[in-house]
């Protein structure tokens, strides 16, 4: 079984630094803008059916323009709200972070976690937050919730790697960009990755 060699604490420092940069765990830029004003999510079996096409599509995307398309149709099916009352809790909690009032933003969506438990945005939401204002292990447990209700949220996946990264955990913060990118091959930090050794300089 291939291992990969632990960085020292300056290269770790480094990565984080360089995925901390990417931040794609958050949203996509300008999130606050385009998620006001989508619509509910509706029927559930229409809307399960479009994620399957949706991450289908993005596996066999041959471009990172192509990817990221799919992937802008992914995150505005993820933040589509389950009710009236959510949404207009998500856009107070977006403008909040769009001012960098964080502990605004963190006290409105305790609110909306509460309110709609089973939305994974609710917590991916509030996880973005609290790494924000450094509280790592709270982050950690909301992103647990995210990929509990959403298995394949590649942005909650990117920062379970970053915060594991800034904990010295390497190993299991590469384990986790790998899934990751499996579900999004164009994922921005896959250039995060670290080439498993090779023996010899051969393959296994």
């Amino acid at each position: 079984m291939r291992t990969i060699q632990n960085p020292g604490p300056a290269a770790v420092a480094a990565l984080f630094a360089a995925l901390l940069a990417a931040f794609s765990f958050a949203t996509p830029s300008a999130a606050q803008d385009w998620s006001r004003g989508l619509p509910l999510q509706g029927d559930q079996v229409e809307r399960a059916a479009e994620r399957e096409r949706l991450f289908a599509a993005l596996a066999s995307a041959r471009s990172s323009e192509e990817a990221g398309a799919i992937a802008f149709q992914i995150w505005a099916l993820w933040f589509r709200a389950p009710n009236a009352e959510a949404r207009d809790l998500m856009d107070q909690a977006m403008e909040r972070r769009r001012v960098y009032d964080f502990s605004g933003a963190l006290a409105i969506l305790d609110k909306l976690v509460a309110l709609t438990p089973d939305w994974a945005e609710a917590w991916n939401q509030r996880a973005t937050i609290r790494f924000l204002k450094e509280d790592y292990d709270g982050s950690l447990a909301d992103i647990e919730r995210v990929l509990n209700l959403e298995p394949k949220h590649f942005g909650a996946l990117a920062g379970q790697a970053l915060i594991l990264m800034r904990y010295g955990r390497f190993d299991t913060a590469q384990s986790v960009l790998r899934k990751a990118i499996e579900i999004n091959p164009f994922l921005a930090e896959r250039g995060l990755l670290v080439e498993e050794p090779k023996p010899n300089g051969k393959d296994i």
